[in-house]
């Protein structure tokens, strides 16, 4: 499994040897993310002299694209923009980089290994994709979200398992004020521009590996818009969510006071009273003129309320699940605390199975407990079917497929990415 990443700086990793088998030259990477597991990493590469490879087959589906300087691939030269996707097992033509050229490389479900002048792999499908990007055109993104003003060009898409990459373009002024969660991983690296969302500052360099279901939102773009080289380990899916809150607690042993007692830790909206504190007037116009705009195309939406502004939501929602449990039965003046209805000594037994008069559950008597309050869902409604047995079990944030219809997974909180001294950040904005 793979951390998440979220935000980093490429300036921030240090440099290695880069791990390009059977080549000749020198070249420099940063490891931007790695899956020990299998192998899979997402690699920044600067070729120190020039490099090259013969023909041969990948251990990894191996993709190339050129950020700066040239690539032949097969005896095709590609500058700026170039890409190259070699699925493994299928035979790669000879490669060559000149020196001074900066690359994005990815290697997926497999390690760095390459087998020169081998034969097909069995069961090795699709072949290699060549693609010049900077003469492909953009197209308008057919579900953009709240505003127009998003573009996509598709580089590579698997028809099996959905995994796809594409470049991403942020028309400056293009805001969303919702928080978002994926069935799928989602990364990216900036290759131009400027965009403020709740994890950070994306622009030239910045990268993020977000792993399945992890919430992410509240992006406003600057003028000149944004780049992105955007990849996804399955089809990607939007489930949005307004004004989220978390509260969680714990019982005190050894601080909080002479005898402990119960502490509670709050990273709801007012509670932290940050997050969009943050953000300046500018952001926060985009935000809300990202919710007018979806509201005049018909759209349902809960208004937008900046985190650390208004009511505690997580407080309200237990004030009205404990009024809803009082309205519909309970103990009322049923107390425990007296000898009258003790559990172990003198007055009439609320016992279950022997004398007195029965306070039982299944035959007749009043209910002692009344009906259940809704504190919401049950958490396995939400889960995929597999998460607890298949084999990203391990992993909570492990992509998995999903169809229409299907129980939407309910969201990770991911409160300690791997992130930048200089351009990540963490608080209350879009947890």
């Amino acid at each position: 499994m793979r951390p998440h990443v979220e935000l980093i700086h490429e300036d921030d990793y240090v440099w290695h040897a880069a791990e390009l088998v059977g080549g000749e030259g020198r070249a420099g990477e940063r490891r931007l993310s790695v899956d020990e597991e299998d192998g899979s990493s997402s690699l920044r590469i600067d070729f120190r002299t020039d490099w090259g490879r013969g023909p041969g087959v990948h251990h990894a589906d191996t993709e190339y694209y050129v950020l700066q300087g040239t690539m032949t691939y097969g005896g095709r030269r590609l500058g700026r923009g170039g890409y190259v996707h070699a699925p493994r097992g299928v035979p790669a033509e000879a490669i060559t980089f000149a020196e001074g050229t900066r690359i994005l490389h990815y290697r997926e479900y497999g390690d760095a290994g390459f087998d020169l002048h081998a034969a097909r792999r069995p069961g090795a499908r699709d072949d290699v994709v060549v693609l010049d990007t900077e003469a492909m055109r953009w197209d308008a993104v057919p579900n953009p979200g709240p505003m127009p003003g998003l573009f996509i060009k598709y580089l590579r898409v698997d028809p099996v398992t959905g995994f796809y990459t594409r470049l991403v373009h942020a028309q400056g002024g293009w805001s969303d004020h919702r928080l978002a969660h994926h069935p799928c991983y989602e990364e990216a690296y900036t290759v131009q521009g400027h965009m403020e969302y709740n994890f950070g500052t994306l622009d030239l360099g910045t990268y993020f590996f977000r792993p399945a279901r992890v919430k992410h939102g509240h992006f406003t773009t600057m003028e000149g818009g944004a780049t992105w080289l955007l990849r996804s380990d399955g089809e990607l899916h939007n489930w949005y969510t307004q004004n989220a809150w978390v509260r969680w607690g714990g019982e005190a042993v050894n601080y909080g006071g002479t005898d402990g007692g119960r502490m509670r830790w709050s990273q709801s909206a007012h509670d932290l009273g940050r997050g969009s504190n943050r953000r300046g007037e500018r952001d926060l116009a985009d935000l809300r003129a990202s919710l007018e705009y979806a509201r005049s195309q018909g759209a349902a939406d809960a208004d937008h309320v900046p985190h650390g502004h208004g009511a505690d939501r997580s407080l309200l929602a237990i004030a009205k699940a404990l009024d809803a449990a009082r309205l519909q039965g309970g103990h009322g003046d049923h107390g425990h605390t007296d000898d009258s209805h003790g559990h172990t000594d003198g007055g009439h037994d609320h016992g279950h199975t022997d004398g007195g008069h029965d306070h039982g559950h299944a035959d007749g008597g009043h209910d002692l407990h009344g009906p259940a309050a809704d504190w919401g869902a049950d958490p396995r409604s939400l889960e995929h079917p597999g998460e607890r047995t298949d084999a990203g079990a391990h992993n909570r944030g492990h992509g998995r497929a999903w169809r229409q219809g299907d129980p939407v997974p309910a969201p990770i909180l991911s409160s300690l990415p791997v992130r930048s001294r200089s351009r990540g950040r963490w608080d209350a904005d879009g947890m």
